[in-house]
């Protein structure tokens, strides 16, 4: 490993927390561009390193934050991105090389005396985070990692745990920051603009030329289907982990399975919030967490020693400034477990009943979309294109605090076919706000009734007096996810489309929640810091 302190216009320690650019160099000799805040107070400091392709100045605040705290502050470019040259290829293994590198030029300098060394990220650079934190033991492994909304790796950003592309989420990323050494973000909102359809036409590998710039990279994006790899990695880790996610977050799901599966010290937070740790709608004054003094408490904490070594995770229940405690799974609840499973059958009066598509036609030329609520009524003569359920108002308040699931009989008469699970809460005056979603593709036997599970993810929600569960089962969930087109051809690659008639069972259908039985709210800080 090349070990060459690097150009440098660093402060001293001891000067005004200021930040300085220092290229550190790869294993290659890449030089990374690197911004460097130190604290106004002798050394040495602990280090916090945040690798990053979405340009390391929007880190700036975030620097001085951690360096008035006492920790020696670094944002990196990640190479082939803004000041770091260098190809750009998303995922590869040398952003686990090139993390440990520069945790090993942070512990040669002076200031920060061979001390520790946190790896922080979010989105991305949590995947930056995590796979130098699981890298090779010796000077460029952290000490503890802090990941929020990790984007864990290619296949988890791309697919679905079983199997349908994600593919709004991925076009708008690519088009954004695929092979480019900068960022348009609004790149994707443009060419819609220009080109509403622009999603639907097919093949799906040829969206590059309809954006009108090369995207070599993007066929390959649908290439691997292998899963968990940094989840497998992380149950051998002995290091602290500070898992950060939102309940509206696309990535929670791997969020809970990175803070489920960790070896070490694990902490796991689940707020009310999106991808950008912020939150969709008004939150109450407890809701709100300020991450930045959390980081610093609970770094403190990991650094020190100090956590307790079982796993422990909150999740807020939205909206109602309350935090409850999230278990780990286990095949059933212990004694006087404090939330217990709910289920809502679909043949009974308390339960889920069908209002309408039994019998429907998942057409993928007119397929559910996923950026509109609204449910049409099926018109005189046109089949209905998704089976709807509601159910009865609820009698109280209700908090979900953990996993959903849709069980359901059904027949697809194509051996391919996707079921797609959208959950609405409707307040009482109508209002629809979305509360869960999960799709699954299966390949069955034409014609043959079967169950099929959705996974709807980790729901943390207060549903008001009055709500309704509004349930929609559908083929289709675009252009947030490609179109299955039923004729057992690659969705990415398939020319041809052709619908499938679906038909679902209410007897021994059932939407299962996980709800709380016993109301023990906690302090979420104490809670993740203990």
């Amino acid at each position: 490993m090349n070990t060459a302190r690097g150009t440098s216009t660093a402060p001293r320690a001891g000067a005004h927390t200021t930040t300085a650019t220092v290229h550190i160099p790869a294993p290659d000799g890449t030089p990374l561009a690197t911004d460097l805040c130190l604290p106004d107070t002798p050394g040495p400091h602990p280090a916090v390193v945040i690798r990053t392709p979405y340009g390391r100045t929007a880190h700036h605040a975030e620097l001085r934050g951690w360096a008035a705290h006492g920790f020696a502050a670094l944002a990196q470019d990640v190479r082939g991105r803004y000041g770091s040259p260098g190809p750009w290829h998303p995922y590869r293994d040398h952003e686990g090389s090139d993390g440990a590198a520069t945790v090993a030029w942070v512990r040669e300098q002076g200031w920060s005396g061979g001390g520790p060394v946190v790896a922080v990220g979010s989105s991305y650079a949590a995947h930056c985070a995590l796979v130098t934190a699981l890298g090779a033991p010796g000077d460029g492994r952290p000490d503890a990692v802090i990941a929020a909304v990790p984007a864990l790796g290619l296949v988890e950003t791309a697919r679905e745990p079983a199997g349908p592309e994600r593919l709004g989420a991925r076009a708008g990323w690519w088009a954004a920051h695929g092979d480019r050494p900068d960022s348009a973000p609004d790149a994707l909102a443009s060419a819609l603009t220009d080109d509403p359809r622009l999603l639907e036409h097919l093949p799906l590998t040829r969206l590059p030329d309809r954006l009108g710039r090369p995207l070599p990279s993007w066929p390959g994006v649908w290439d691997d289907c292998v899963r968990g790899r940094i989840v497998a990695r992380g149950s051998a880790s002995r290091l602290p982990l500070l898992a950060v996610g939102g309940t509206r977050d696309p990535f929670a799901e791997d969020t809970v399975a990175l803070w489920r599966g960790w070896g070490g010290p694990a902490r796991l937070l689940l707020g009310p919030w999106g991808h950008r740790l912020t939150a969709d709608r008004p939150e109450t004054a407890a809701d709100r967490i300020n991450l930045g003094a959390l980081y610093v408490r609970w770094a403190r904490a990991a650094l020190a020693g100090g956590l307790d070594p079982e796993r422990h995770g909150v999740i807020s229940l939205g909206g109602s400034g309350r935090w409850h405690r999230i278990r780990e799974d286990g095949p059933r609840p212990p004694e006087g477990a404090s939330t217990r499973t709910a289920s809502w059958p679909f043949d009974a009066p308390t339960g889920l009943r069908p209002l309408h598509g039994t019998e429907f036609t998942a057409d993928p030329a007119r397929p559910v979309r996923s950026d509109d609520l609204t449910v049409p009524a099926p018109a005189d003569g046109t089949p209905a294109d998704r089976c709807l359920l509601l159910s009865p108002p609820l009698p109280r308040p209700l908090d979900l605090a953990g996993p959903a699931t849709a069980r359901f009989h059904a027949t697809a008469d194509t051996p391919a076919a996707d079921w797609a699970v959208r959950l609405t809460a409707l307040d009482p005056a109508g209002r629809a706000d979305p509360l869960a979603f999960g799709i699954v593709r299966r390949t069955d036997q034409p014609g043959r009734r079967v169950e099929i599970t959705v996974p709807l993810g980790t729901l943390g929600r207060r549903l008001p007096a009055g709500t309704r569960l509004r349930a929609e089962i559908a083929g289709h969930h675009f252009p947030a996810h490609a179109r299955n087109p039923h004729t057992g051809e690659n969705p990415v690659t398939a020319t041809r489309l052709a619908p499938s008639r679906r038909a679902v069972t209410a007897r021994g259908s059932a939407l299962h929640l996980t709800v709380v039985a016993r109301r023990h709210y906690v302090e979420p800080v104490p809670e993740i810091c203990r």
